[in-house]
Parts: C-alpha cells; sequence; structure tokens
C-alpha cells in the first residue's frame, strides 16, 4: 500500500531529530582516523540500526518496548522474510539462531552487530545448497501415478528437519509445477492432432519437456535471486523486520529506494523514457516514449537485449541475471541532465554502446483521467490511481489540480452525475486528499490528526466554493487505502455520495514521514562530500480518524453498498497483519452532513433489491466463495486427481469469466477536450483505446452506473415535486 506521507511532523518530534544528529556527528567524529576496510559494511549497519532504534523509541505513534520478546519477533519475522517457502533453512538452522533471541535488542541500542552476519551467511550457505536441490532433483523423471499430495499453505509447515526432509519439499514443490507443463502439453497435443506436421510424442518425451522447461525458467530464477540478494539487500530486509514488528508500514528505505518511493508520490522521475521486459532471463526494451531520450536517439529498437549499464564514465555493471526492477534502479538518475551509458546487444548480435542524458519522465498512467459514459444518463467517470503530489517541485502534477480539471471538463461535457473510481488506489499525500474531498463540499473538516501523546489536529477544507455539487459516487476495494480512505470517509460522514466496493477497504488508517538516518548530511556545518547517505526511516507518526470519530485504521472504510469481488478471500488486509496498530475512536469533529432534496439511504434500499433480485454477484459470491475454501486443501501429485482438481478449478473460473462479461458493452468516450492530446503520439492512442475497452466491459461500473442512474431520477423526481 502506497502510505500517506510528508504532511505534517510533530513539534515534539523535533528534539528526536536533534538527538539523532547528535548521535550521528558522535559515531562520526568517533570513526575519524580509523582506516575501515571499506568492503566492510559492519559500520554502516551499525550507524543505520543504532539511528533506526532511536527513531522507532522516541519518534513511532505507539512504540513497542524494544526488549528480549521484541527481540524473538524480529528474528522471527527475519528468517520468514528470507525463506517463506521454508525451503531454504532446516530447523536446526532457527534453533540455532535462539541464540540471538535475547541480543537483537542490544544490537539495536549499540551492542556488537553479530545476528544479522550469522543468519545472513547461513542463509546464503543453504540458498546455495537449494539452487544443487533444483538440479538434481529435475534430473530426474517423476512418477504421477504416485498417489501424494503437496501443502500449499507453507505457514502450515515448519522447517524441514533434516536435508533429506528438505529436498523433499523441494522434490514435491518441483514435481507440482512439471506436473502443471507435463498436463499442458499433453492437452496441447491432443489439440494438434491430426494436423499438418503434427508430430506425436510420447509422455515419456512430454514430461521430459516439461522438466526441461521448469528447470530453464527455476535455472534463471535462481539466477535473479543471487544477483538480487547482496548482503546490502538482506541487511535491508533484516532493518525491516525490525522496523515493520512495530507496524506494517514503518519502512526503512536504503538510498536507492527513498528515490523510488519519492518518484511514486510525485508521478515521475528521471530517466531514458522506455519500458523494459524481461524475456528467457535477458532485460530487453518492450516499448519507448514519444519525445524522450531512447526515443530520441534514434539507435535504440524494441527487443534490443541491455546487457551493461554504467553510470557516466564509471565502471560499467553487468547486468546478467538481474531483474527488470533492478536494472530500473541503475537507469533511473537523481538529477537531469545526468548521464548513463548503456550497452545494447542487437537482434544481428552486434554490441553498441549509447549514452543519454536523463530527462524527467512523467508518468501519464499515474495522473487522473476522465471519460464520458453515454447511456441512460450522460455520466463523468474520473480514474484516479494515487493521491500524487511532487515534493520536490511546487509547480509539478498535484491530483487535488487535476481532478479539479477533469471535474471542470466533465461539467463542459454536461454530465447529470459523476464516478470517481478509487480501486486499488493505495493512498498518497494527506495534504492532497483534504483538497479533493473540498471540491464536493462547503469548507469544513475532512479529516482528523492525532501525534503521540496529543491532541487531535481537525484537518478542513477552507473554501467555501464548490466545484460540483451533483450525484456522486466513490467507487472502492480492498486495495484502496490511506488517502483512498479518507476520502471515501469524508464523503460517507458527510452524506455527499455514495461508497460502493468489496466488504471493506484495506483498513489503513496511520501517516508516515521520511526521516532521513544520516541527518548531519542535511547540516551545513558538519556536511561534506565524505558523508554517508544511510538511507531513510519512513516512519509511522501519527493515526487519522474519520470526522465521525471512528479510525479507518484495521475497519477501513465499509461502502454503502457492498458488491462481491474475486479477491475477497485472500488475507492481506490491515487486519490480517499481526503488527497492525489496534482500532479505536475519539470525539467526533463538528460537522454538517450534505443537505439535499434526496436521501443516499434511498437510493441504497433500491440498489440492494435490484442486486438482489438479480443472480449475478450473488452467483460470483458463491464462486469465490468455494475457490477460497478449495485453496486451503492440499493438492494432489497424482495426474488423474490433479485434473480432476484443475477441471473444477477451470471451470468456476470459467464461470467467474462469465459472470464478469456485460452483456452489453457501456459506450464509454474520451472528453472533447482531450482528444488532441490524446491523438499527439501513437503510443498514446493504443493505451488510450485499450483504458475504454477496459471501462466498456467493467461490470463494476456498470452496477456504479446504476446507482448514480437511480440518484440523477430521485433528484428530478424531487425536483418536479
Amino acid at each position: 500500500m502506497q502510505k500517506i506521507a510528508n504532511f505534517m511532523m510533530s513539534k515534539k518530534f523535533i528534539p528526536v531529530i536533534l538527538v539523532l544528529t547528535g548521535a550521528s556527528l558522535f559515531v562520526a567524529f568517533q570513526s575519524q582516523g580509523k582506516n575501515e576496510n571499506d568492503d566492510n559494511p559492519k559500520s554502516k549497519y551499525t550507524k543505520v540500526l543504532r539511528n533506526v532504534g532511536i527513531l522507532l523509541e522516541e519518534g513511532h505513534y505507539s512504540p513497542k518496548k524494544i526488549d528480549d520478546n521484541f527481540s524473538k519477533e524480529v528474528l522471527k519475522k527475519f528468517t520468514e522474510e528470507l525463506d517463506n517457502e521454508k525451503s531454504v533453512f532446516l530447523q536446526s538452522d532457527i534453533e540455532s539462531f535462539k541464540k540471538f533471541d535475547a541480543r537483537i535488542d542490544d544490537e539495536i541500542h549499540g551492542s556488537d552487530l553479530q545476528s544479522f552476519f550469522a543468519i545472513n551467511e547461513v542463509y546464503m550457505k543453504r540458498r546455495d545448497e537449494s539452487f544443487l536441490l533444483i538440479s538434481e532433483v529435475l534430473a530426474k523423471p517423476f512418477d504421477f501415478t504416485k498417489d501424494e499430495t503437496i501443502q500449499m499453505d507453507r505457514d502450515k509447515l515448519s522447517f524441514p528437519k533434516s536435508e533429506a526432509e528438505r529436498k523433499e519439499v523441494w522434490r514435491k514443490s518441483l514435481k507440482y509445477i512439471v506436473l502443471g507443463k507435463f498436463v499442458e502439453l499433453q492437452e496441447d497435443r491432443e489439440k494438434n492432432k491430426g494436423k499438418k506436421d503434427f508430430v506425436q510424442k510420447a509422455d515419456s518425451t512430454l514430461e521430459r519437456e516439461a522438466r526441461d522447461y521448469v528447470k530453464k525458467r527455476m535455472d534463471r530464477s535462481m539466477t535473479t535471486k543471487k544477483t538480487h540478494e547482496t548482503t546490502d539487500e538482506n541487511f535491508s530486509t533484516f532493518v525491516n523486520a525490525i522496523s515493520q514488528s512495530m507496524d506494517p508500514h514503518t519502512d526503512y528505505f536504503p538510498p536507492i529506494d527513498k528515490r523510488s518511493f519519492d518518484e511514486s508520490m510525485s508521478g515521475g522521475f528521471y530517466g531514458i523514457g522506455a519500458q523494459l521486459k524481461e524475456e528467457d532471463g535477458k532485460i530487453k526494451i518492450a516499448s519507448l516514449i514519444a519525445g524522450m531520450p531512447a526515443e530520441r536517439n534514434g539507435d535504440i529498437k524494441i527487443d534490443d537485449e541491455i546487457i551493461k549499464i554504467a553510470q557516466g564514465n564509471a565502471e560499467p555493471v553487468d547486468v546478467t541475471g538481474y531483474s527488470v526492477t533492478d536494472a530500473v534502479k541503475l537507469i533511473r538518475g537523481a538529477e537531469k541532465g545526468s548521464e548513463v551509458k548503456l550497452t545494447f546487444k542487437k537482434a544481428d548480435g552486434t554490441i553498441k554502446v549509447v549514452s543519454l542524458l536523463r530527462d524527467k519522465i512523467k508518468l501519464e498512467d499515474t495522473f487522473a483521467k476522465s471519460a464520458v459514459i453515454n447511456g441512460e444518463h450522460k455520466v463523468g467517470y474520473i480514474y484516479l490511481p494515487e493521491f500524487y503530489q511532487d515534493f520536490q517541485d511546487p509547480n509539478g502534477p498535484r491530483c487535488s489540480n487535476d481532478v479539479a480539471k477533469e471535474v471542470t471538463k466533465l461539467k463542459a461535457e454536461n454530465v447529470e452525475g459523476i464516478i470517481i473510481d478509487l480501486r486499488g488506489n493505495g493512498g498518497g499525500s494527506l495534504s492532497e486528499v483534504v483538497k479533493m474531498a473540498g471540491l464536493f463540499i462547503e469548507d469544513g473538516p475532512i479529516v482528523q490528526v492525532k501525534g503521540r501523546d496529543e491532541k487531535a489536529t481537525v484537518l478542513r477544507d477552507r473554501d467555501k466554493n464548490i466545484l460540483y455539487t451533483g450525484p456522486l459516487t466513490v467507487m472502492v476495494d480492498e486495495f484502496s487505502a490511506s488517502a483512498s480512505e479518507i476520502f471515501a470517509a469524508a464523503i460517507q460522514d458527510y452524506k455527499r455520495g455514495i461508497i460502493i466496493g468489496s466488504t471493506s477497504t484495506y483498513g489503513k488508517g496511520t501517516v508516515q514521514r521520511n526521516i532521513p538516518l544520516s541527518p548531519e548530511s542535511e547540516n551545513p556545518l558538519f556536511a561534506n562530500k565524505n558523508t554517508e547517505d544511510l538511507g531513510a526511516l519512513k516512519l509511522t507518526l501519527q493515526k487519522f480518524y474519520r470526522i465521525n470519530g471512528g479510525a479507518t485504521q484495521l475497519k477501513g472504510v465499509t461502502p454503502d453498498v457492498v458488491l462481491a469481488d474475486r479477491y475477497e478471500h485472500l488475507k492481506f488486509r490491515e487486519k490480517d497483519n499481526t503488527s497492525s496498530l489496534s482500532w479505536d475512536e475519539i470525539a467526533k469533529a463538528d460537522y454538517q452532513p450534505w443537505t439535499t432534496s434526496t436521501t443516499n439511504d434511498a437510493v441504497v434500499n433500491i440498489t440492494y433489491d435490484k442486486i438482489n433480485k438479480g443472480s449475478v454477484f450473488s452467483k460470483i459470491k458463491s464462486n469465490i466463495n468455494w475457490l477460497s475454501t478449495n485453496s486451503e486443501k492440499e493438492s494432489s501429485l497424482n495426474i488423474v486427481k490433479y485434473k480432476e482438481e484443475q477441471k473444477q478449478v477451470k471451470a468456476a473460473y470459467k464461470e467467474l469469466d462469465t459472470l464478469f462479461k456485460l452483456p452489453k458493452e457501456l459506450v464509454v468516450k474520451n472528453v472533447a477536450s482531450d482528444t488532441v492530446n490524446i491523438n499527439a503520439a501513437k503510443d498514446r492512442v493504443e493505451r488510450n483505446k485499450q483504458w475504454l475497452k477496459r471501462l466498456s466491459g467493467d461490470i463494476y461500473i456498470d452496477e456504479t452506473l446504476k446507482v448514480v442512474n437511480t440518484m440523477i431520477m430521485q433528484k428530478a423526481t424531487a425536483k418536479n415535486n
């Protein structure tokens, strides 16, 4: 979930920064004159750990005591993060780690850092052993007639007690993957039987081909894993095991990840304007953005393979085995005009080095956009993927401004109602959600924010102007979090519109701020070119509350109209995380609900009456419940039983696909004033076409449209009376 961030800092928190600065400077002076080995990261890791500990204890909204119990929790979380499949560590390893049960808290407080290095060393060794096991297991044919099962939910299992038991874990896991590919090859054989040039292959041949396919896939995956899992990367995992034991949204960002977070919040970054893809273990160019450095260069083509990346004249990094995410981190930069050199392998096998100067790339797909749905009534639709704000540029993109522009364009189209789609919107800027809610209400409170040991502060919309007063609906789902929940809650509490979606939103009701772990680097008295960047801690400082007094934390927002969806059974919401902060409530703010001649309750009752008379959503719910129950069962490794199980699962998904398909597509068009901009670039035209296609077949937009139509009719009836 994206996080509420960078809105306000409590005055009580300022001394924490001063303590952190002082502690950092003390360590810096202590380190002067020491000739530490640059390859030994222990000094840096110790500083990071100590500074994280200070911030957690002095600044976190609701800090747990960092003691032996906390240490045990961190140890469990760290080992599970490294080996969530329980297929790498042995139970004896886990037992040996218990000597750190009462030590990690001491290391946070300044003791010699030992736990991470010891655990990481064992993990690297066991991981490499597992790589060898994969090759060993896949070297022999599988017997799919044997009656055995596999438990896919590793949370229900323990770590293997012996090397033989670990090998058995890998054997069953790989057998399941190979079995799936083997059945797929059998089905292809049946489909192609009798066709020209068809070659009949025996099952033994298909079984070998299935193993070869899985072997290649696993080799690529393990190479990427080994490249990605550096000591630095695993240390970040260790620090996050500490920070996220406080709550799920307190995260440690090493410097490069901090930059990525800032980019996601601003809706832009400095890069070359190319999308990458992974193909057969290689990083290739997937597409080029018109007018950006990669496209302007002229030498870069789609499907060119990137083999090396260099920062200016620095030594190139061989990206063989890299994931797309890790390659992107190297290509993007912190400054406009900075140089990146890419070494390409072209389609004809030639090698070419291309030098590019980074430019500001705007992530257009992360910005607000609108469309018009023509039907019984003309209704506007606004899609907002996140509550973005460019904190580095006062004139940069802000979602409240962009949504206001979209509303204005829709009003020019004479729409009779508006749908705001916040499905999948993980949040963003707190200040922006306050401004955006203010577009639809008169002045008044939007949300309450409360810091540690502080009274609640009411954040208000102070502009009496209302941009839009007509019928309004807000679409949410279980992925709608943080700022999305603030907006939906405010609209619901004011009775300004109707909220439609899954049984509840995500349930993240906390506020974070990025705090640098080396604040002395920002102090001109001490900063110098050798100042070490330790990254940042995104720290939970506050909780926010609805204007009715209830927290959105844990419970989320319950829509006025609940519609069954396919993700309902998944356990990923705030309430499913044992480290989550609790729900509570405070006094309600002083606000006046929206006054209108119609009531939302009447519209909701009419909607539920129509839903209950229909069968679509009840069938969707039935299928989802069956799939949820079925997923908890063990899976068969016997081919006959496997095929029967897959037949049932495929039938359920096929019925869902049918249920999700509208009998008649909606008529969705672009806003007239957007057409010139859309038609300016070929890639933009294609993306827009695909977007409109998705909207036109969306069953949830269709149901929301029916709600808006009812609101419009109720309004017209009230006006006539």
